[in-house]
């Protein structure tokens, strides 16, 4: 069963020899949150990676005297579980396990690291219940969505391996994310390829009901959109025909940020060109004329997409050029449309200009960019 931690921030080490922890900052959106992890890239030393291990070693002492103060006990995953989120006198002493570290203790912990490989600590470690696979955040996150998070590949690798079909490399946490999920938003490939190989499950949804493909084809990720793609062929077919919670499947997305290889790719992989949006029943055809992306357009049209398919509304692609002023594309359509599909009736033109105008720029593919530690408005 798993264990929670500390109310604490339990972090793999900042790579700034100067700071022996870093306390993660609750941001108030995504794209702060992105922009700080980039700034954070730097190379993590083996002292970094030793440390993290033996600091796991020190706070797992801390978190059983945690648990038989606090009585927490196995992960539930309904609200009463999670009632010790709430700030008490108790957690405050215990925050973090290394609060109470004096300087000197801080530098045996940094020597010891120092002299110790990682395989003696993660030795230490399996034998002492795997109690790395078993401990989590007040977010739900396991140790090895820390290191991902963190971009700390030598240790996430190593867990990996050490878990090679096993149920942790598939574990969720709060907003639903696997290793995998997070992978991609790091862009970091070859943790998504040995989590592929590991055996990790890739049709696993986050809470916006995105797969790990979805989030590589809002990215634009080519290199993960690869690894996904050729190393899960078993779970493609079903990964294709996932829609997420906005109603729009892995072709709906790409042909939302226009990235016309990755369109070209999914459909060559079996993806349905004309698969309508669950929402509004706009196929990827439609999104590409209300996107005005000329090159789209020729491109579906030429891999044969229905021209006259017709969304839930009634309206063909066609009848979207309606008011706009790309002549092109409307001159692209006109003839392989359908006459009938062609003139939109003069009562319904007015209505159509408000039920198409899309607002793109506000549009997100929310997990892309979301992290364990960002509150998720919720399903919409």
């Amino acid at each position: 069963m798993n264990k929670v931690l500390c109310r604490a921030e339990l972090e793999i080490p900042h790579p700034d020899p100067e700071r022996l922890l870093y306390a993660r900052g609750r941001l108030n959106n995504s794209s702060t949150r992105a922009e700080q992890l980039r700034s954070d890239r730097t190379s993590h030393t083996h002292t970094s990676l030793h440390l993290s291990l033996s600091i796991f070693l020190l706070l797992s002492s801390k978190m059983s005297l945690y648990r038989n103060i606090v009585g927490t006990s196995a992960m539930d995953y309904s609200s009463d579980g999670r009632a010790h989120k709430a700030g008490t006198a108790v957690d405050e002493r215990l925050d973090s396990g290394l609060d109470s570290l004096r300087e000197d203790e801080a530098e045996d912990y940094c020597e010891s690291a120092r002299e110790e490989p990682v395989s003696d600590e993660f030795a230490r470690l399996s034998v002492e219940e795997e109690r790395w696979r078993t401990e989590i955040t007040e977010d739900g996150d396991t140790y090895l969505h820390l290191a991902v998070i963190h971009e700390a590949q030598d240790m996430a690798l190593k867990m990996i391996e050490m878990s090679i079909k096993h149920p942790f490399l598939n574990q969720q946490n709060y907003q639903r994310q696997t290793a995998l999920h997070l992978a991609v938003i790091t862009e970091q490939p070859l943790v998504v390829e040995r989590l592929l190989k590991a055996g990790c499950n890739p049709t696993v949804v986050d809470n916006n009901g995105n797969t790990a493909l979805h989030i590589a084809c809002g990215k634009g990720s080519l290199t993960c959109f690869g690894l996904l793609t050729q190393n899960c062929s078993a779970f493609l077919p079903s990964i294709l025909q996932t829609p997420n919670y906005n109603g729009q499947k892995c072709l709906h997305v790409v042909a939302l940020h226009g990235f016309l290889s990755m369109v070209e790719s999914l459909i060559c992989f079996g993806a349905d060109i004309n698969e309508q949006e669950q929402c509004n029943g706009r196929t990827a055809l439609h999104l590409a004329v209300d996107l005005q992306n000329l090159e789209l357009v020729k491109l579906l049209i030429s891999k044969g997409a229905d021209v006259n398919s017709l969304t839930y509304g009634g309206y063909s692609a066609y009848h979207l050029t309606h008011g706009r002023q790309n002549a092109d594309i409307q001159k692209a359509l006109h003839d392989v449309t359908d006459q009938s599909l062609r003139d939109l009736p003069e009562s319904e033109s007015e209505d159509s200009d408000d039920e198409y105008v899309y607002d793109y720029d506000s549009y997100e593919l929310h997990s892309d960019e979301e992290y364990d530690d960002i509150k998720v408005m919720g399903q919409e």
